[in-house]
C-alpha cells in the first residue's frame, strides 16, 4: 500500500515510543493536526522523541484540544548525530529565527546564545526559540532534538567551558588560519568541536586577546569578506559538516509503505 500524504507529518513527543503504545496529543498538537493539516481518525503521523527512533502511528481519536495516536511500527532505529555546539551572539528577531532554523537543519546539537561587548540583542524569549527548534527538527527529519540554552555572557561561557572540546572562534583577523584548513588537519577528527561566531561588528580586541590565551581556543577565519552574523554562522557550520560531520555518509532510508 502506498504511503499517504499524512505519513509525511512528523511530531516530536516526550513519551516513550514502542509497538502498540498510545500517545496523547497536547492541545497545540491536536489543533495543528485537526485544524491546520485537516487530518482525522486513521490518518498516519510519524513520531520521534530523540531516544527510541522514529515510529509510524495512526490517529486514534482527535477532538477539540485533545487526541491520541496509536503506534503501529518503527520506521528508523535511533542513530547518533554529530556532536557540534554552536555559540553565537544574538541578532534581531527575524534573522535570529532564520539562523536557529538553519542551524537545526544543518545538524547542530547544542545552540548557545552568548552576549559579547558588541551584542545588541540581550533579551531572548527562550521558550519561543525552543519551539522554533522543535518545528525545524520535525521538518528536516532529524532524529534528535537540539538543545537551546539560556543566554550567558562570553566570560561566563568561557569559565565553564569544557577544556576537552575545541572552540573554533570565527575572528576577523588576517593572521588566523582558514577554518576549512583547520578542520582538514589529521588531528581534527579526534577532537570534539564547538563554533563561536561574534556579533555585528565582530569581537573587540579585548575579547580576542582573552580568547587567544585559552588553550582550547582556535582562532579561525571565514575568508576575505565581511559576513553578516547569520551568514558567518551557517558558513562555519557548513564547513564543519563537510569536513567532519554526517554529510560524508548516506542517510538511512525508511519505508512508509
Amino acid at each position: 500500500m502506498a504511503a499517504t500524504d499524512s505519513a509525511k507529518t512528523r511530531l516530536y513527543v516526550d513519551d516513550d515510543l514502542g509497538d502498540g503504545q498510545k500517545v496523547d496529543l497536547s492541545a497545540s498538537q491536536a489543533h495543528y493536526l485537526k485544524h491546520v493539516l485537516r487530518l482525522s481518525a486513521s490518518d498516519r503521523v510519524v513520531l520521534f522523541n530523540g531516544r527510541d527512533g522514529e515510529w509510524l502511528s495512526r490517529i486514534d481519536a482527535i477532538g477539540r484540544g485533545c487526541g491520541s495516536l496509536e503506534i503501529t511500527c518503527q520506521l528508523r532505529a535511533q542513530s547518533e548525530e554529530p556532536d557540534l555546539w554552536l555559540l553565537f551572539a544574538p541578532i534581531k528577531r527575524a534573522r535570529l529565527d532564520f539562523l536557529v532554523q538553519k542551524a537545526v537543519e544543518l545538524g547542530v546539537s547544542r545552540i548557545m546564545p552568548v552576549t559579547t561587548d558588541r551584542t545588541e540583542v540581550r533579551r531572548l524569549n527562550v521558550e519561543r526559540h525552543r519551539t522554533n527548534v522543535i518545528e525545524a527538527t520535525e521538518q528536516c527529519e532529524r532524529m534528535t532534538l537540539p538543545s537551546f540554552a539560556e543566554p550567558q555572557s562570553l566570560a561566563a561561557i568561557l569559565d565553564s567551558f569544557p577544556e576537552d572540546r575545541t572552540l573554533a572562534v570565527c575572528a576577523e583577523r588576517g593572521d588566523a588560519p582558514m577554518l576549512g584548513d583547520v578542520l582538514r588537519a589529521p588531528e581534527a577528527a579526534m577532537q570534539r568541536w564547538a563554533i563561536l561566531c561574534g556579533p555585528e561588528g565582530g569581537f573587540t580586541e579585548r575579547e580576542l586577546d582573552a580568547l587567544g590565551k585559552l588553550h582550547f581556543i582556535s582562532l579561525v577565519s571565514l575568508g576575505p569578506r565581511i559576513l553578516r552574523a547569520e551568514t558567518a554562522v551557517l558558513s562555519a557550520v557548513t564547513c564543519w559538516q563537510a569536513a567532519l560531520g554526517d554529510w560524508r555518509q548516506r542517510p538511512p532510508e525508511r519505508d512508509l509503505a
